[in-house]
């Protein structure tokens, strides 16, 4: 989607009759769109004046309108794959998992390869993965690639090996174990390869799809060489430009600049891996894991990280890196500090340079993160799954290490620009559930308000991919919206003991849905992306 649609396309439209969430007016109950932008916001009184003129009127009937969301991390083919085919997220025990593989296999005879993601051993009772012998006998000694959540290791079949010659010779291949580092990327390589054109842009769709019925605008895509393939990435940036759906940004994980200018990626970024994840163990930390006798490894230094800096500033590309591990972090700190020093730090700043996941916050890490303009693009849904005291952050890193991790609370203090997203398919699309995950965030003291996370989710996406006109629904803006079946709203804010809010119209703040846990979340009616409706919910 882009914003060169012909004027044809754009009717005005007047949405009159329940609450717009805007900062140019916290009272605002009507809001008129004309040719792809927000043209007025304000009150119902005065929405008289424009329903003579306006192509259409939408009666609220009560519902909220606010920005679309924004989802800063996605991989789009994978999380259709996902949605359509095999998925192991929620599988509690590990002979559930196998029979799910068990009944996929039987459905997809004709798939030369099968797919499928999800699983997470550290939720199983059973605490360890299928072996490659039960996977042998559960597909019928098929091929199968099978990701786990984090999607830094794979579980394979004898065959899937078979179809890549050398791949036991290769790091990240240790029998027994799941595959990971370079042994993972040569098999997944395989694996997508085997995905037909057809079959790959119907995922992209279903994907897109789903993503306009919860409310989210724009998603970026995080592809580059050894997550998918160029023929996909640029399938889709041309699918989303020449379909209805969602805005999609792209950016390609290289370090060869010219070749992610030539993609037509915002960026040689996203998820350029300067490390791997807490789940597979391949994070890198200054100190060994709880739970292994290693402390993972870095897939980038310092100099390597200034050389890749420098060169996406010279030409105008946002550079970013995947870092989780706070030695990872650092490698990731001291590297864009070096580019400042040689290129000024205000070009530095000035190029929005982002760090994907960026969990392992040290305070000082935080403090450079803002010294240096670096955008935090986070995922508050990993706290949500993997955080508390007993959860799998505990697990790898002891209960005192994994209470640092993701402090947004902090991020926010500092200055540093967030940008929410999901990594889908690692967790799932869920704009309301991630607002909900950062402002109930696991440990207190890194919890902020639904407010600033509701900002983090929209502006702050834009922000990120240096746009500041847009993701506020105020005159002029692009007219990415959502429209929302929710009860009352309030503003919330999180201190150091509980959550509290207030209803008071004094405040002058506009209110939000009341996001503490247990309540139900908003329900999306309709998406629009450049004043065209991508979505409707069927029955509205």
């Amino acid at each position: 989607m882009s914003e060169s649609a012909t004027p044809a396309e754009h009717r005005t439209v007047l949405l009159r009759g329940g609450e717009v969430h805007s900062p140019a007016d916290p009272f605002a109950t009507a809001m008129v769109v004309e040719r792809g932008h927000i043209a007025w916001v304000g009150s119902e009184g005065a929405a008289d004046a424009f329903a003579p003129g306006v192509d259409e009127v939408i009666d609220l009937e009560g519902a909220l309108v606010t920005p679309a969301f924004v989802d800063a991390h996605v991989h789009t083919t994978a999380t259709g794959l996902a949605l359509t085919g095999l998925d192991l997220s929620s599988a509690a025990t590990l002979a559930e998992a196998a029979e799910r593989i068990r009944a996929y296999a039987g459905s997809r005879p004709a798939d030369r390869v099968l797919i499928g993601h999800g699983w997470d051993a550290s939720r199983w009772p059973e605490r360890r993965p299928l072996s490659r012998a039960e996977l042998d006998g559960l597909t019928g000694g098929r091929p199968l690639y099978l990701t786990r959540i984090d999607v830094h290791s794979a579980l394979v079949t004898t065959a899937m090996l078979d179809l890549v010659p050398g791949v036991r010779g290769r790091d990240g291949f240790r029998d027994g174990e799941p595959l990971t580092g370079e042994a993972h990327h040569a098999v997944r390589a395989a694996a997508y390869a085997s995905v037909s054109p057809g079959q790959r842009a119907e995922a992209q769709r279903a994907a897109l799809r789903h993503a306009t019925s919860l409310g989210i605008g724009t998603v970026h895509e995080c592809g580059g060489p050894d997550i998918s393939s160029e023929d996909d990435f640029t399938g889709l940036l041309k699918a989303a430009a020449d379909e209805p759906g969602p805005r999609v940004v792209g950016y390609w994980a290289d370090t060869d600049v010219e070749r992610a200018h030539a993609l037509g990626a915002a960026g040689a970024a996203g998820d350029l891996f300067a490390d791997g994840s807490l789940g597979s163990h391949t994070a890198c930390l200054h100190e060994p894991y709880a739970d292994a006798p290693h402390s993972g490894a870095a897939h980038l230094d310092a100099d390597a990280v200034a050389a890749h800096v420098t060169a996406c500033t010279e030409v105008g590309l946002q550079a970013g890196f995947h870092a989780i591990g706070d030695h990872a972090i650092g490698n990731v700190v001291a590297g864009v500090r070096s580019a400042a020093d040689a290129l000024g730090l205000a070009r530095i700043r000035a190029a929005r340079h982002r760090v994907e996941h960026a969990e392992m916050l040290t305070p000082e890490a935080v403090a450079a993160f803002a010294e240096l303009g670096l955008t935090a693009s986070v995922q508050p849904a990993f706290d949500a799954a993997w955080g508390g005291d007993t959860g799998m952050y505990a697990q790898r890193l002891g209960v005192e290490r994994a209470r640092t991790l993701n402090p947004y609370a902090a991020l926010l203090r500092a200055g540093v620009p967030l940008a929410f997203g999901s990594d889908s398919p690692v967790t799932p699309l869920d704009p309301w559930g991630t607002v909900r995950a950062a402002a109930f965030h696991r440990t207190p003291e890194h919890r902020i308000s639904v407010r600033a996370a509701f900002t983090a989710h929209t502006r702050g996406g834009w922000r990120a991919v240096g746009r500041d006109d847009a993701g506020t629904l105020v005159p002029g803006a692009p007219a990415d919206y959502a429209v929302w079946r929710t009860g009352e709203l309030v503003v919330q804010a999180p201190d150091d003991r509980v959550a509290r809010w207030s209803t008071d119209p004094r405040s002058g703040t506009p209110g939000l849905p009341d996001l503490t846990p247990g309540n139900t979340l908003p329900e999306c009616l309709r998406t629009v992306v450049f004043g065209q409706t991508v979505y409707v919910r069927p029955g509205e």
